[in-house]
């Protein structure tokens, strides 16, 4: 099973790395994925923290924690499993964008943006498709860019979301 998916990761790669999209989906990709950085999330915090209402301090603290413990487990993950990056092992034919750290397995970026996505959208969910989509358009510019493997990306989502919600779940309790 793993080396099944290994070769579709590394098939996707190969056509991705020849391929040149359009400016516009270039721009996009490179914008979110340096949002994702944490620029996205620390400015929306700020925003609710302002504007949010009552519930504001308990969104912001459940998608903090969600955050921290996303960023503890990934690089754990990372470290065990070894996986090399796309970009080392073909680069990309446009991007030019260096990776944050060694590894490739999960994708941080990928498993932060659901972590504080989904709390987020659960507490405001008329912000719901405006954050699920920063968060897909974060996950979907780590494969593009050649920086992560779809299967990276795939786990690093449903990770970051399972966190965010098993969080949401935990501080509603309180």
């Amino acid at each position: 099973m793993l080396s099944y998916i290994s070769s579709r990761d590394q098939s996707l790669m190969r056509r991705l790395n020849c391929w040149l999209p359009p400016r516009w989906i270039r721009i996009w990709m490179i914008v979110a994925s340096r949002v994702g950085d944490g620029w996205l999330w620390w400015s929306i915090g700020l925003i609710l923290l302002v504007f949010g209402g009552p519930n504001r301090f308990r969104a912001v603290g459940a998608a903090a924690l969600a955050e921290a413990v996303s960023a503890t487990i990934f690089l754990w993950i990372k470290k065990l499993a070894g996986r090399k990056r796309p970009c080392e092992i073909g680069q990309n034919c446009w991007a030019t964008l260096l990776p944050p750290d060694q590894f490739s397995f999960p994708s941080g970026h990928s498993m932060t943006a659901f972590a504080v996505a989904v709390p987020l959208s659960l507490f405001y969910p008329s912000l719901e498709v405006g954050l699920l989509f920063c968060a897909v358009s974060i996950a979907l510019s780590r494969i593009v860019l050649g920086l992560h493997f779809l299967s990276d990306v795939i786990v690093g989502s449903a990770l970051g979301a399972t966190i965010g919600y098993t969080i949401y779940s935990l501080w509603n309790m309180l």
